[in-house]
This record gives structure tokens, C-alpha cells and sequence, in this order.
């Protein structure tokens, strides 16, 4: 059985976009306007998605003195008694073009913490209306969205933040600082990795199971095709898994994973990328993915170009690249081999210079605290300075991330990539992958397809 699409989410769709391509229009003084009205210097918000990640992400929100949530949207109205325990002032919807449509003259900021497919959607809708994004990781769930969110944001001029919440800790500028430094000389490779495993080497159930009551399947499904639904098997957690929702275990670590090289490094976008794991399935991503990276060289590296291997799963970098680390792996992170030494840095841990007698030669620096959900309530209330992981940083970033996802559709063939074309030199059929096909009613106005 087939679910048929709702005609009148369709209808309330077109008048959405009528509505935010109006504002678009009037974007400057639109966004003028609501500043000014914003009562008592605070931050009025709205939160796309109200449980998991959305919750933990409203709450580090609320330590802000100036932060009030005006609305939350969530597909699943399950998830509205603890909005409206923590937050009883906040208005609740199921659907997030109605809170657009709505409260767009009462919020200034969103965050989009939902399933990754539909990051792009709300994100862009959000933008084109004047509200400035934190979004989760990944950015998006495939190139070509990403690409689109970070040209819109910097035309709009808004402020942005990735939730690489990581990218903040201490840890992480210390291990920057350390590359950065020179401490272990130049870098000559990264081995990067993470013990996670979201993927499904199953195909999916042949059954259809009854939809709760809470949730409404068809706006949970989006831009995505129609299908059954099966109990436990995308909504809420294991959607990750899924080719059609998520980005597998790379997308959903490899943000936190590549930012401190990348930003330590000065990286920005690959020009080759090759996958050597396995390929993933029709409707499931794999599990034991391993993918070489080729970045082109900056200040901080040795040789013409720096490689960097990601792994994940039960696939770990190589014996030498542990025994380098100290004979251990951690069971997230990233080893950074220098010309004079190796910085072992593990997922939200102290990085570890390698050989001790090189440790010696380090000072660590004094860094100023810095609350990353903070850090985007400041920006967006002062203007001025961006946020460290806005989507200039975050949008190659997350680029570079769903690179190495889709080289796992076409295992052991190098794929060159033109970064300013946003396509593959060497593999036509690898363009296809670069954007997707959206369910009709749900293209994301003014991304060209």
C-alpha cells in the first residue's frame, strides 16, 4: 500500500512560499524591523524539532540570559508535554511552514535540529524569511544544498552557526593551536576515524506497521518519496542508517571529526576523494567505511598535498598509524603525523604530543571561554563578529563531509572534484549524486535541481 500525499499540506506549501519569496524581496528592511522590535534586548527564537538533539540544543540555548523561545515546530506532537514543562509560554506546532508562516513577525533566530534531510528545506525557508540559522550537522544531507544554504546566508547577511558544538571546547583550539604551532613541524597525513556504526547492511522490511497517533508521517517524510511506515525503523533514531533521510556514520561524526583538522590545517575543499570501503545498499548506508582524502597544500602541511583517511566502524586506521599514537587508538578522533612528531587528539579529549620529549617544547596557550550556542545568541543580538562555526567555515566543511559519502557509491575509483563547479571531473554518474530528486510539492524554492 502507497501512502497518498496530502493535498492540502501541498496547498499550505504554495502559500508558504508565496509569503517567503514576498520577504525576500524586502529582506533588508524586513530584518530592520524586526530587531527593532525585539522587546528587551532578547533573542526570540524558534526551534525546529522539540525532542533528542532539538531538546539538548533548546536547553543549552536557555543558559542564555537574553534567549526566549517564541515557538517550537516537531512532526511528532509527543515531544510537546516537556516543550510545554520547561517552556509553557512556548506556542507548538506540527508543522514548520505554519510556525513560519505564523510567528514570523515575533522570532529573530531558529535552529534546525531534525532529520538531515530536511535541514535544507527549513534552513532555506528560515533564510529567505530574515532569521538567522544555527543549524545542525551535517549542514545538509548532499552537496548541492549546501552549496545553496551558504550562498544564501552570506547574500543575506545573516548570522550563522553549525552545531559543532566541539569546535568550541577547549580541546579542539588546543590541538589547533599545537598544529598550528609547530610542534611536530609540518603535517604529512591525518588519519581521522570514529567506532560508530550507522548503517544497515539489510534491505528494508516488506511491512507496513500503524503510524502513532502523534506523528504525521507525510510531513516527517518531506522531500523524500513515499513509503510505509515501518515501527522503529526511521522515526525517531534510525534514520540515520537510511540513504534517502541521513548521511550514515560520516555524516553524522564527521563534522565534529573534521573540523579541527580542517580549520588547524587551513583546508577547505578536496580535489580528489576516493572510497576503498564497502558501497553502501540501494536504501541503507554502509558500515566499515574507509575514504583518502587528496586537500592541496597550505602553511601547515608538507609535500604538494595532504592526505587525510577517514574510517569508521570496525575499519581503523593502519597498525603504524597506532602505533605512532602510542600503541592505543582512542575510539574517536584524529592523529595528525607531523615531520617532527605526532598529536593524538580523541573525540572531546586533551590532545597528546608524541614523542614525549617533543610534549616538553609546548606551552599551552590561554584561550578565552567560549559557549558556542552562546556565542550565535551574541552575534545575533550585537551583530558584528560571526559566530566560529558559521557557514562560511561550516558550508565547506560540510562539503567535504558528504564528498567522502558519496565517493562510497562508487568504491576504489578516484573521483576529481572541480569545487567551484560543484561536479566530478573523471565520473559523470558520480553528478547525479551531487543533488537529489524531491518529492513534487516539495523542491526548495531557488535551488536549481
Amino acid at each position: 500500500m502507497r501512502f497518498r500525499f496530502n493535498q492540502s499540506h501541498m496547498m499550505q506549501r504554495r502559500r508558504f512560499l508565496t509569503t517567503a519569496a514576498a520577504a525576500a524581496v524586502t529582506a533588508p528592511a524586513f530584518i530592520r524591523n524586526l530587531r527593532a522590535a525585539s522587546p528587551n534586548g532578547k533573542v526570540r527564537h524558534a526551534s525546529f524539532g522539540g525532542g533528542g538533539q532539538a531538546m539538548s540544543d533548546l536547553q543549552s540555548f536557555a543558559s542564555h540570559p537574553d534567549f526566549e523561545l517564541v515557538a517550537v515546530a516537531d512532526v511528532d506532537t509527543a515531544n510537546f508535554a516537556e516543550i510545554k514543562k520547561l517552556w509553557p509560554q512556548a506556542k507548538c506546532y506540527q508543522d514548520w511552514r505554519q510556525l513560519l508562516e505564523k510567528e514570523v513577525g515575533n522570532i529573530d533566530s531558529v535552529n534546525v535540529s531534525v532529520p538531515d534531510h530536511m535541514h535544507a528545506p527549513i534552513g532555506a525557508a528560515a533564510l529567505q524569511l530574515g532569521k538567522h540559522l544555527y543549524g545542525q550537522k551535517p549542514l545538509t544531507q548532499n552537496l548541492r544544498e549546501c552549496r545553496f544554504i551558504t550562498e544564501l546566508a552570506r547574500e543575506k547577511k545573516l548570522m550563522t552557526q553549525m552545531g559543532i558544538q566541539v569546535s568550541s571546547d577547549f580541546y579542539e583550539r588546543y590541538a589547533v593551536h599545537m598544529v598550528q604551532s609547530g610542534v611536530i613541524g609540518k603535517i604529512k597525513e591525518v588519519h581521522t576515524f570514529s567506532n560508530k556504526e550507522w548503517g544497515d547492511p539489510e534491505p528494508v522490511p516488506q511491512r507496513q506497521d500503524p503510524v502513532p497517533s502523534t506523528l504525521d508521517w507525510d510531513l516527517w517524510l518531506g522531500t523524500a518519496a513515499e513509503r510505509p511506515y515501518i515501527n522503529g525503523y526511521y522515526h525517531p533514531g534510525n534514520w540515520r542508517k537510511r540513504r534517502d533521510f541521513g548521511t550514515g556514520t560520516l555524516g553524522d561524526m564527521g563534522c565534529h571529526m573534521f573540523s579541527g583538522w580542517m580549520r588547524a590545517l587551513a583546508l577547505t575543499s578536496p580535489t580528489l576523494v576516493k572510497s576503498t570501503g564497502p558501497a553502501p545498499g540501494k536504501d541503507n548506508w554502509a558500515i566499515g567505511g574507509r575514504v583518502e582524502y587528496t586537500f592541496p597544500a597550505t602553511a601547515y602541511t608538507a609535500g604538494p598535498e595532504v592526505k587525510v583517511t577517514w574510517t569508521d566502524g570496525q575499519a581503523r586506521p593502519p597498525q603504524e598509524v597506532a602505533d605512532l599514537a602510542g600503541g592505543k587508538l582512542p575510539s574517536q578522533g584524529s592523529v595528525f603525523i607531523g615531520t617532527e612528531g605526532v598529536i593524538v587528539f580523541g573525540h572531546m579529549s586533551r590532545p597528546v604530543i608524541l614523542p614525549a620529549e617533543k610534549a616538553k617544547e609546548y606551552k599551552f596557550p590561554t584561550l578565552e571561554k567560549r559557549n558556542h550556542y552562546h556565542e550565535f545568541l551574541d552575534a545575533v543580538r550585537n551583530g558584528g563578529k560571526l559566530p566560529s562555526a558559521n557557514f562560511d567555515y561550516s558550508g565547506p566543511l560540510t562539503e567535504a563531509v558528504l564528498l567522502g559519502c558519496l565517493s562510497s557509491i562508487f568504491p576504489d575509483q578516484p573521483l576529481e572534484f572541480d569545487t567551484a563547479a560543484l561536479k566530478f571531473k573523471n565520473k559523470a554518474e558520480a553528478n547525479a549524486f551531487v543533488g537529489r530528486t524531491y518529492r513534487k510539492g516539495w523542491e526548495i524554492p531557488g535551488l536549481k535541481v
